[in-house]
């Protein structure tokens, strides 16, 4: 039967002919066959869909756009609860991605907040947690940026310096170049699906080798990361490297999820891709450079090309080329640099010679290729690289003007722990309160002084002011600061020297008769303190009050409430500025250990009686030596339990045992404010501390140095001295002598502080901490016991008493200025010790000018001290995953003076404009509308110079200073100097920054005035 015949006879028709049912019997009866046919057709289907999915990545970009879509983030009020942060990867180190945290935790403690943070979403946490890099819009030209008060840039840094704007910049042949030597079908337009991610060709090789090395070494590897996988690796693996197959996969697996973060179609990407490699390809470090990064800086900093320059070479033109040599040169670094990547410290440095024959090779595939044409071929082979020279022309970062920017970014890096050099690479803006618009012209008005016809022109040369001659030398400072609600906020701050330490906040200047300021201030506050106890007495209980003879300030107080009609505190101020000092230079000042004698500016004044208002205009010294003895006296009777009291009853039979107390009390709390000084520092800073502020000489120290060092050899001492006096250091018997003198048993504690004019307790706590740096407060106080009773029990010894008692009056004036010192610190004063001298009232103990414009801040709010601004917020990481805005948390002010000591103050200084030293500024400050915004201020000029046998020897420093306020809100301070030996050629005072400031103000009255042109219309 026909039926029959057809099912036995095997199939002739073809065995994809399906409409064939005798085919399917054959099958059937079959089954193995079915099942080697089934498998043939599902191997060539799949290989088919592979291949083609290879092709056009359609499946990868639907699924991973859909994924890489839910992948999100979004900012919010407040610090986020739950956040990833990334833990390594050059790129994030160097952007500060991964130190938010610490930089957050750091920011905090300086008075910062956050105030909005990033909120991942679930999609994006659980992308992180998988150990996949975040895909976002990352930052190829980055940097530090700080804003001025009204959000104009005054310093932008970015990095990479140079680099391709736009995809369409770069030169043909560079992309073509690229490509072929890294990604050669990146950019193939008929495939828009394309996963950049992974060149399945090149990937397959890779895999195919690493797997035959394995079993041969002898195999070569070649790798198989396309572009978009090597940036995910220089940017994001820990060291910028590939250690395994997992990290490999990871950059791939990251690199595919950016790739479609924008929808299915990678075009667009992929030229970016193209764009941002050659912009950042990692190309080792250059010496006085750094790290060096993109094809334009890895130009300029290895072979002194300018990115400009080499791309008009390289751009195609029609036509005879012009400068083929040059164009040569500038193809072979092109080519040498997108090889040097794969070792570019080697090929960069130890290996140029192979690198030359590396791109020499490259350059031959090019032309057989097609890429380069043969003729530039042959003359870029005719050439070797030629290699910047680092030691005649390192390749500099280029340098970034302005003081205050300066300034800034060195306080932004103390607060965050950075260096300048990392501070400027990272991904951050700063906000600051500084006028931008002002501070520029406030550096250019001092950078012109050196001129002298502009000199001339602002009324600064003449007598005791500047001279053409010697303009150069001078340097000014300058700041001004806004007194708001909530702070002071510094809108300039600036100085000339070019250096990166301001001398406003980082010196320590003799700045002469502003001590006067502080010394008044003290003298006015103790006034203040006297009528708080002793105003509510009536007559017979000021008569009965126990005063010491020592105590003139007391006995006038009392005198004054007894007899005047106005015992209001405004009125007792007002009076004790008219109390009248003698200025006779004639009396010699037991002070500092020693006998010291003090002059007037001006003879003149030496045989008047001045007031202490008026010793304050015409800033006489005498009068203010006295008001300062006078306040040191004081402050020696009215501390409770004072020592002072207790000498002036020789046979006391409870003074014994009332010592031993008194010591171990008093010990104790100089103990504590001495532990205080001395916390967190090295046995280093321990000694600098314990030093800061005395005047050395080779006794002092090295008493100080055998008390600290008692197993020390004399060779030891002989170095100390050296590196602390110089060229005034004892030759080699003396420190021989020095060293057997002050042996540890040649001395006990109290004799020997009173040889280094320094208080016993604090040179023992110093030796104690160094011996024992682990040590607690509680452990000090404890092991000190002997030593606090031997520091006070040693004075009271009967044996020669007039000696005793020179010595007694030391440590007391020492302690004195103790309590003297904690005064001045609460209004700002910015060192840890007073020179524990008379001197101390014409500046011996140095200042700066910021602190001096604090307590000018201080007077202007009538004796709030208000934090000073400079920074007002700061935003890290804007537009990541990891975003983080912080602001300047609102504190309130501390009051420090009372009201009316504050309003004394200022009609003080209103009087020194008004009628004294500097009256030359009287009437010069009116606003728009006529108004006289009133400024007053304080001079002083600093002559410092070493002084031998009354002689003097040579000048360190000359400086001229004036701090001052401006009607309501605006203080600030001005200040000239010339430092080292040319100082003695200068004769200019204090009337110098006075006049600076006259002339200045033209300038400064559109902001004081707060109209538009002056930049910062409304305090933060």
């Amino acid at each position: 039967m026909p039926e029959d015949r057809i099912s036995e006879d095997p199939p002739t028709a073809p065995i994809g002919n399906t409409s064939d049912p005798g085919r399917w019997a054959f099958l059937r009866r079959h089954p193995r066959s079915a099942a080697t046919l089934t498998l043939v057709l599902l191997c060539g289907a799949s290989a088919l869909f592979v291949w083609r999915e290879a092709q056009t990545s359609s499946l990868q970009a639907r699924k991973l756009s859909r994924y890489a879509a839910a992948l999100g983030h979004e900012m919010a009020s407040g610090p986020a609860e739950a956040i990833r942060f990334p833990t390594h990867g050059p790129f994030d180190q160097r952007m500060g991605y991964t130190r938010i945290p610490s930089f957050v935790t750091r920011l905090q403690s300086h008075g910062f907040e956050v105030t909005e943070q990033a909120r991942q979403n679930d999609a994006l946490q659980a992308h992180l947690e998988r150990g996949l890099f975040a895909p976002y819009v990352e930052k190829t030209h980055a940097g530090l940026t700080v804003l001025d008060c009204g959000r104009t840039a005054l310093h932008n840094f970015r990095y990479p310096y140079r680099r391709f704007e736009r995809f369409e910049s770069v030169p043909p042949l560079v992309v073509q170049a690229l490509l072929f030597i890294e990604n050669r079908d990146l950019l193939d337009p008929e495939r828009p699906h394309l996963n950049p991610a992974v060149d399945w060709p090149r990937f397959t090789r890779a895999v195919l080798g690493q797997l035959g090395s394995r079993i041969n070494d002898d195999i070569d590897t070649q790798g198989g990361s396309t572009l978009a996988t090597q940036i995910e690796k220089y940017r994001h693996s820990p060291d910028g490297i590939t250690h395994d197959a997992r990290e490999k996969l990871r950059q791939m697996a990251s690199a595919a999820v950016r790739a479609y973060r924008g929808g299915e179609d990678t075009l667009a990407v992929r030229h970016q891709l193209v764009l941002d490699y050659l912009n950042t390809v990692p190309l080792s470090a250059a010496p006085r450079h750094g790290e060096v990064n993109g094809l334009g800086d890895g130009l300029w900093v290895w072979f002194g090309t300018d990115l400009e320059q080499a791309r008009a070479l390289l751009q195609p033109t029609p036509g005879p080329v012009e400068r083929p040599t040059a164009r040569a040169q500038v193809l072979r670094q092109v080519v040498a640099l997108l090889i040097a990547h794969r070792r570019p410290s080697w090929y960069l440095a130890q290996g140029r010679e192979d690198l030359n024959q590396a791109t020499d090779a490259h350059l031959r595939l090019l032309a057989a290729q097609g890429i380069i044409e043969p003729a530039w071929r042959d003359a870029a082979l005719q050439q070797k690289l030629r290699f910047r020279d680092m030691a005649r022309n390192p390749p500099l970062p280029p340098t970034h003007p302005g003081k205050g920017s300066a300034t800034l970014r060195t306080r932004v890096a103390g607060m965050l722990g950075t260096s300048l050099y990392e501070l400027d690479r990272l991904d951050a803006r700063v906000g600051t309160t500084l006028n931008g618009t002002l501070q520029d012209a406030v550096n250019d008005y001092l950078a012109r002084l050196s001129d002298p016809a502009f000199a001339r022109s602002q009324e600064l040369i003449g007598e005791r002011l500047l001279q053409p001659a010697t303009l150069g030398a001078v340097r000014y400072s300058f700041t001004l600061l806004e007194s708001t609600d909530q702070s002071n906020m510094v809108r300039v701050q600036t100085d000339t020297t070019q250096q990166p330490l301001d001398i406003n906040e980082g010196s320590k200047l003799e700045l002469g008769s502003t001590a006067k300021l502080r010394v008044l201030a003290t003298y006015l506050e103790l006034v203040a303190q006297l009528h708080d106890k002793l105003a509510p007495l009536d007559s017979e209980q000021l008569k009965t009050t126990p005063i010491s003879r020592q105590d003139s300030l007391s006995r006038w107080a009392i005198q004054y409430l007894s007899t005047s009609s106005d015992r209001s505190l405004s009125a007792m101020l007002d009076a004790s500025m008219d109390r009248r000092f003698s200025a006779n230079p004639g009396e010699q000042f037991f002070t500092g250990g020693g006998l010291h004698s003090f002059h007037n500016f001006n003879d003149e004044d030496d045989a008047r009686m001045f007031s202490v208002r008026e010793a304050m205009q015409a800033s006489i010294n005498l009068p203010f030596v006295r008001l300062l003895r006078e306040v040191v006296r004081h402050t020696m009777y009215q501390v409770p339990g004072s020592t002072a009291r207790l000498l002036e009853d020789d046979d006391d039979p409870r003074r014994e045992a009332y010592l031993a107390l008194f010591a171990d009390r008093e010990g104790q709390t100089f103990l504590r404010r001495f532990w205080r000084k001395t916390e967190q520092r090295s046995p280093e800073e321990l000694q600098a501390v314990l030093l800061d502020g005395l005047r050395p000489s080779a006794d002092r120290l090295a008493a100080v140095f055998r008390y600290l060092n008692p197993q020390a050899p004399a060779q030891a001492l002989g170095t100390y001295l050296t590196a602390r006096l110089g060229e005034r250091a004892p030759d080699a018997r003396r420190v021989e002598q020095l060293h057997q003198r002050y042996a540890p048993e040649a001395f006990d504690l109290p004799d020997r502080g009173y040889v280094a004019r320094v208080h016993p307790l604090e040179l023992w706590l110093v030796a104690y901490r160094v011996q024992h740096p682990k040590a607690s407060l509680g452990d000090a106080i404890a092991a000190s016991a002997a030593e606090r009773q031997a520091v006070y029990r040693w004075l009271f010894r009967t044996r020669a008493k007039d000696a005793q008692d020179s010595r007694i009056y030391t440590m007391l004036e020492v302690e004195a200025f103790l309590d003297i010192h904690r005064r001045w610190t609460r209004l700002g004063y910015p060192f840890s010790h007073l020179v524990p001298s008379l001197a101390t009232a014409l500046g011996s103990s140095g200042d700066r000018p910021a602190a001096l414009a604090e307590l000018m801040g201080i007077i202007v709010n009538d004796g709030v001290r208000l934090p000073t601004h400079r920074l007002t917020d700061l935003r890290l990481a804007e537009g990541t995953p990891w975003e983080t805005a912080l602001k300047q948390r609102q504190t309130q002010g501390e009051r420090v003076m009372t009201p009316e000591v504050a309003q004394a103050l200022r009609r003080a200084l209103s009087e020194v404009v008004e009628r004294g030293t500097a009256r030359r500024l009287a009437g010069s400050f009116r606003s728009a509308n006529g108004e006289d915004l009133s400024p007053g201020g304080k001079t002083g000029t600093g002559d410092n110079r070493v002084v031998v046998r009354g002689r003097s020897t040579t000048a360190l420093n000359r400086t001229a200073t004036f701090v001052f306020y401006l009607g309501p809100k605006h203080f600030g301070s001005v200040t000239a100097y010339v430092v080292g030996p040319d100082a003695a050629q200068y004769r200019f005072t204090s009337g110098l920054p006075v006049q600076i400031l006259r002339s200045m103000g033209p300038l400064l009255m559109p902001h004081l005035d707060g109209t538009p042109e002056g930049g910062c219309p409304q305090a933060p």
